[in-house]
């Protein structure tokens, strides 16, 4: 019997996310002394809500080139600490200063600044332990690989310095280059190292990975138009966060700048550029296309 795309995806992004919540459960068991709270909130923030969509594009990306499953789980898993870490941080009152995330309050609600600080700065450090232990692959020349891509596309050339462009937003007026190259960064970055992470851990030439950096790169551009859109037309009960922040906060984006209408037309066309980025794959590569087609059906 033919499983259609969305029934596909759902099921699939079911699995990766009780796939995950396990690997979290089993990651931060609480301590028995004054780490707790830290601990605590780390769970708090990691485990329960999210889409679990980067690592669902690692296993994605891990599919096309037969990669185990335990290398794509712990490579999703570091990628999810990364991305938790962000928004922690992100939520603070010192950048994005936001009360719910996920559909719960956000760390420095639950807990404190301090704590959450700390609980963004371990969950961080994480990423790079899991990635540099043998059971995510036992050639460490794969390992250190794994652990520049995600730190280059997670610092200042990448997500750290799309947050940085974010913040000068609210202070300075962006034309549209200004605000793709800032989302290139801040979403984009890490998605590029979602989508080639199974060639990484299946050691294929980087001439051989031009496709998937091209699928990556529109994908999250599609992505994040698909975000703007919510933040315009969303629900906050659905979305699980604050909307109309952007506007509120003056900022550029691609929907202001180039309004609803346009702007979906423009995501729409990204979302059948990057699945036409691979037409060297064959049925491999659905989980990828129904990944690119849910980015902006999605509500949340």
């Amino acid at each position: 019997m033919r499983i259609d795309a969305p029934t596909r995806l759902d099921a699939a992004m079911t699995e990766m996310a009780e796939a995950i919540d396990r690997q979290f459960d089993q990651l931060l068991p609480l301590p028995e002394d004054q780490r707790a709270r830290l601990y605590a909130a780390m769970r708090h923030a990691a485990i329960g809500g999210g889409k679990r969509l980067r690592p669902l594009i690692v296993k994605a990306s891990c599919d096309l080139f037969n990669v185990a499953y335990e290398s794509a789980i712990r490579t999703g898993l570091a990628v999810e600490c990364i991305h938790v870490y962000s928004l922690i941080h992100d939520d603070l009152p010192a950048m994005d200063n936001d009360d719910m995330r996920r559909g719960k309050p956000t760390v420095h609600k639950a807990y404190d600044e301090a704590t959450a600080i700390l609980a963004g700065d371990c969950l961080h450090d994480l990423a790079f332990s899991i990635l540099v232990d043998e059971r995510t692959h036992p050639d460490p020349f794969a390992r250190c690989d794994l652990v520049k891509a995600l730190a280059v596309s997670s610092g200042p050339a990448g997500m750290a310095g799309g947050q940085m462009m974010d913040l000068a937003a609210e202070t300075t007026r962006f034309d549209l280059p200004t605000v793709t190259r800032m989302q290139q960064l801040k979403t984009g970055a890490l998605i590029a190292f979602c989508t080639e992470a199974g060639a990484i851990l299946a050691r294929v030439p980087e001439d051989k990975r031009v496709g998937l950096r091209g699928y990556a790169h529109d994908l999250g551009l599609a992505f994040q138009i698909a975000d703007d859109l919510l933040d315009v037309e969303g629900d906050a009960e659905i979305t699980g966060k604050a909307v109309g922040k952007d506007a509120a906060a003056g900022k550029a984006t691609f929907v202001s700048l180039m309004g609803i209408d346009k702007a979906r037309e423009q995501a729409e066309l990204l979302v059948e550029q990057a699945k036409a980025h691979l037409h060297n794959f064959g049925s491999e590569a659905d989980l990828l296309r129904d990944i690119a087609d849910f980015a902006i059906r999605r509500q949340h």
